[in-house]
């Protein structure tokens, strides 16, 4: 060992590590050890570690001089034999702090920073091939208390260079709570709510932790009065004394099981808009969405296509739909953008440049909900949320009142965009690519979120572009998988099937007589509450007919608004075609816009064949009665507002001259790259970006109209 020559002897009794409780550089007992005077420069710490007992570590010391350098490692103040080369391996199995010593031929040394290594006995284990990163090996757990009693929650990391904590309270930082453990000494109400750590290092790492509730509960005294007892061998009754205060416990988690009286959600997706540029991924979002939600049990309209007038009356019909303890959530996909802390939702025939008075408030929809005294309220709003015109005035926005119920899911934070994945039939929003894989999880609705959040920031996608916010207020461990308890609600649940079916009932399967002896089987089904498709196969057909075929005439008054307004109308055959289930038909004809309906739909068959006796094709025309499918029954077009926005289109279906350069075209090469969800203006296409901002400005906010929804 070089430390052992005679030159060198003296140095480990002269030096010791630097004291434990002072980092900076020692003095050196009269020795010169400063990297100026020594010319010893260290060029790596050691990096502090945190790790599970019995994982190896290994800490490096590398450093530059002028002669040759030896190194002398030390655990605390005591040196550690054998220990001369740059590099130590450890096999943790207790904690400790580790330095290294450099010196040089002179006797003069310099001393590395103090290295900590905390071991952690906790069962976790590290993924294989761990390289250091960050790893959570305990997560919080929710603690139920009572006032006054200690509350604490601690999260413990693995990492190298060890990790850093944050403590986060219902998404708000608490300062100075940057422990593994976060300790309240004497709990109150105010402690009450969800609780997260995240956790960092000082290369740019992150993760976050599961959350955990912290549940103040109070004892609740109440007086019971204990009967009255037999005395023994006669018959008189002997009253038990004055009635005894006893204190009850409050009911555990099993005891107070949450359920809703009933769940009704109410999906929106825009994407064919008249004034702006058209979206793909919606349809497939609201899609999914629903499938997902059923299987919650939830009843679901979802809804695509709508001007403000008839997004106005589908939240109308929504409300309807809430009472005490019901689970509501809303669900919004397309352009958007938000305005001193409100948030805006374009419908497809808004004017270029949209102003609040042209759009739909959001803050406005959730006032009305709670107003139903739901036991759950959920936001989800998968939209852009840039800023626009922050000095305008708003109008008066009634506060919401603290029930403790609201969540809202961002797929986006402040004054940014949200984007999705143009990629034909596989066409997908961020927001809804993560949301379906945790959906379906038995956890807490913001648990649910946080998970969503989590997997986002993970996608290189859209790092620095796109990052999920979650705001809520929600007091209880409240999750989309709870049961329906309608007990006591009967009534009102009667109610709610009534009106739920019509949105849902689809005309009955029917057979069609031709005079010529041809019958025609036709059938529907449908994929959203607004869009239809029509199914016909030919059954049988008499022995002197030998060819026939049978085609669907679109009725005159109803046209198909996503075909009609998109170029490439292929392309949208082609995503509700991807949506349907493989039917095998002759003729298959599939009507969007349905909530515009005001008559019957009567649909015009016709059967063009060959008899065996005569050459020339005849033609034989039926008509069928399909009534009012599906959103068709609620009349929506009864509950909108008179007035109309100025410069919109009556009808958004007459516009089908349409810029061919603000269509969307799939391009091969970049197919998953993706777009976002705001609104821009007609000149940000030609122009540039700062024009379009100045263009798409709101104009003066007017939302009058939203007190009505509620009459």
């Amino acid at each position: 060992s070089p430390l052992s020559s005679p030159l060198l002897s003296p140095l480990s009794s002269l030096l010791s590590p630097p004291p434990l409780s002072s980092l900076p550089m020692p003095s050196g007992h009269g020795l010169t050890h400063s990297p100026r005077s020594t010319g010893i420069v260290i060029t790596k710490e050691p990096e502090c570690a945190s790790v599970p007992a019995g994982c190896p570590v290994t800490l490096q010391c590398s450093a530059i001089g002028p002669t040759a350098l030896h190194y002398q490692w030390f655990e605390g103040k005591e040196e550690i034999a054998g220990a001369t080369q740059s590099v130590l391996l450890i096999d943790a199995e207790k904690s400790g702090v580790y330095v290294c010593r450099v010196n040089n031929e002179q006797n003069q040394c310099v001393f590395s920073n103090w290295a900590k290594v905390k071991v952690h006995f906790i069962k976790s284990e590290l993924p294989q091939n761990w390289r250091g990163e960050l790893v959570i090996g305990l997560q919080p757990e929710s603690r139920r208390v009572k006032v006054g009693q200690r509350a604490s929650l601690k999260c413990v990391a693995f990492g190298i260079p060890a990790p850093l904590y944050q403590w986060y309270k219902n998404g708000m930082q608490l300062p100075h709570q940057n422990k593994r453990e976060v300790t309240i000494a004497a709990t109150e109400m105010e402690h009450q709510g969800s609780y997260l750590c995240a956790v960092t290092n000082n290369r740019g790492q992150e993760c976050w932790s599961s959350a955990a509730d912290i549940t103040v509960v109070e004892n609740i005294g109440v007086t019971v009065s204990l009967p009255s007892l037999r005395v023994k061998g006669s018959c008189e009754w002997k009253a038990a004394g004055k009635s005894t205060p006893v204190r009850l416990n409050p009911a555990t988690n099993q005891d107070a099981r949450l359920c809703a009286t009933d769940k009704v959600a109410l999906l929106i997706g825009n994407m064919s808009y008249v004034n702006h540029p058209r979206l793909v991924a919606t349809m497939m979002d609201v899609f999914e969405l629903s499938n997902l939600l059923q299987q919650l049990d939830f009843r679901v309209v979802s809804l695509l296509d709508l001007t403000k007038e008839e997004m106005q009356s589908a939240v109308k019909q929504f409300l309807q739909l809430l009472d005490n303890g019901v689970y509501a959530l809303f669900y919004y996909a397309g352009h958007g953008y938000e305005s001193s802390g409100r948030n805006y939702m374009v419908p497809v025939n808004a004017p270029n440049p949209y102003n609040p008075g042209s759009c739909i408030n959001v803050q406005k929809i959730l006032c009305k909900m709670q107003e139903k005294n739901t036991a759950l309220n959920v936001i989800l709003l998968d939209m852009c949320r840039k800023w626009y015109n922050q000095d305008y005035l708003p109008s008066d926005l009634q506060p919401l009142a603290p029930t403790g119920n609201i969540v809202y899911g961002y797929a986006t934070c402040e004054d940014a965009e949200a984007y999705e994945v143009q990629d034909g039939e596989r066409s997908s929003g961020i927001f809804m690519k993560y949301l379906k894989k945790h959906i379906l999880k038995k956890e807490k609705v913001t648990q649910i979120l946080e998970n969503v959040s989590e997997d986002m920031g993970k996608d290189r996608l859209i790092t620095g572009k796109q990052v999920m916010e979650i705001r809520h207020t929600l007091k209880e461990r409240r999750a989309l998988t709870d049961e329906v308890c309608a007990s006591g609600y009967t009534a009102q649940l009667q109610v709610r099937n009534e009106r739920w079916s019509l949105a849902n009932e689809l005309p009955t399967r029917k057979t069609i007589h031709f005079p010529c002896g041809v019958e025609i089987e036709l059938s529907c089904s449908a994929v959203f509450s607004n869009v239809m498709t029509i199914y016909v196969n030919i059954k049988a057909k008499p022995s002197q007919v030998s060819e026939c075929k049978v085609s669907l005439q679109r009725p005159k008054e109803f046209s198909d608004s996503i075909s009609d307004l998109v170029g490439d109308s292929s392309r949208i055959d082609s995503l509700l075609s991807s949506l349907d289930d493989n039917h095998q038909s002759d003729t298959v004809l599939k009507l969007c816009g349905l909530h515009r309906l005001k008559q019957p739909l009567i649909l015009q068959m016709t059967l063009r064949y060959q008899s065996c006796k005569e050459k020339p094709t005849l033609e034989e025309i039926v008509d069928v009665n399909l009534g009012l499918p599906l959103v068709a029954q609620l009349e929506l077009y009864r509950t909108m507002a008179a007035a109309r926005v100025e410069g919109a289109t009556g009808s958004y279906n007459q516009v089908s001259s349409v810029a061919s350069t603000s269509t969307i075209t799939k391009d091969a090469s970049r197919a998953c790259w993706p777009r976002n969800r705001k609104a821009p203006s007609k000149q940000e296409v030609v122009h540039s970006a700062r024009q379009a901002r100045r263009a798409n400005e709101p104009e003066e906010n007017d939302e009058r109209e939203m007190s009505k929804w509620s009459s």
